[in-house]
């Protein structure tokens, strides 16, 4: 799908891989595209890529992902602007790091992972994100109706795109429990998904990132990055959000490309 002139939505778009992606788009020109973060900076950040990109208008929104009447009111907000939107990009995510068992040795107790944690992390990394394809894919079955179209023919070429920020801890990584669950969930979603919303011509994939250099990443600390990732990546270093912006537009561009797409630099889990 061409991306020049198309709608973009977004989320987690105020840092890391969100922002670099928007970025990526706006300097392919796509007509429009929303921010959205529960950050303030993404006012600034907005305004920064607009002031880069004089061909794009660029909309920031700041709220919780999770939020329904936000979610709804950034793409009606888009379409009546804009048009239906054509390109989602869900990359808000969250972590909450812990063992899912850890034995109190003083006191000979285990604790488990904590339910609440485990709600939170499925509500922002899985839920929401399948819920922002899903107002876009609503979106773009509405226009065909709208317009006297029926089923999606391959000569009409893309109408629409989802890419799920997934990661290579859909592996399995230690201390990751929730945050693993709902990477590999994405990939359930975007694979029904994909079987349901191609019928109005919306293709759906999941892009795994290995470890980037994220706020993320970095809130694991220089210590865990130097002694548990780095010697696990192939190009040992970091990789950089744009590496990961570039291919989440690989995925737009290319149809033949619908399923996942590992971006990992060659990480793999170390034995324990």
């Amino acid at each position: 799908m061409e991306i020049k002139g198309k709608v973009a939505v977004i989320t987690g778009a105020a840092s890391g891989i969100g922002r670099a992606a928007a970025a990526e788009l706006a300097r392919l020109e796509v007509r429009a595209i929303a921010l959205v973060d529960l950050a303030d900076a993404v006012h600034d950040v907005a305004a920064e890529i607009g002031a880069q990109n004089p061909a794009t208008k660029v909309c920031p929104f700041q709220g919780d992902t999770t939020d329904v009447a936000l979610r709804e009111s950034v793409f009606r907000t888009m379409r009546e602007e804009f048009g239906p939107v054509n390109i989602c990009v869900p990359a808000a995510g969250i972590t909450r790091d812990a063992l899912a068992v850890k034995l109190n040795k003083e006191k000979g107790r285990a604790v488990i992972y904590p339910v609440e944690n485990f709600r939170q992390v499925v509500e922002v990394n899985l839920i929401a994100p399948t819920y922002w394809a899903l107002e876009m894919v609503a979106q773009q079955a509405e226009a065909r109706f709208a317009a006297g179209l029926k089923q999606w023919q391959p000569d009409e070429g893309s109408q629409g795109v989802v890419v799920f920020i997934g990661s290579v801890s859909s592996q399995g990584n230690k201390g990751q429990l929730s945050y693993a669950t709902t990477k590999v969930g994405l990939e359930g979603a975007a694979s029904t998904l994909m079987k349901e919303a191609i019928f109005y011509g919306v293709r759906c994939a999941v892009l795994h990132p290995g470890f980037t250099d994220t706020p993320m990443v970095r809130a694991l600390g220089e210590d865990y990055i130097n002694k548990h990732v780095l010697p696990a990546t192939q190009i040992k270093r970091l990789i950089r959000p744009e590496e990961i912006a570039d291919a989440i537009c690989f995925l737009i561009r290319n149809s033949a490309v619908s399923g996942q797409l590992w971006a990992d630099a060659g990480w793999h889990p170390m034995p324990t």
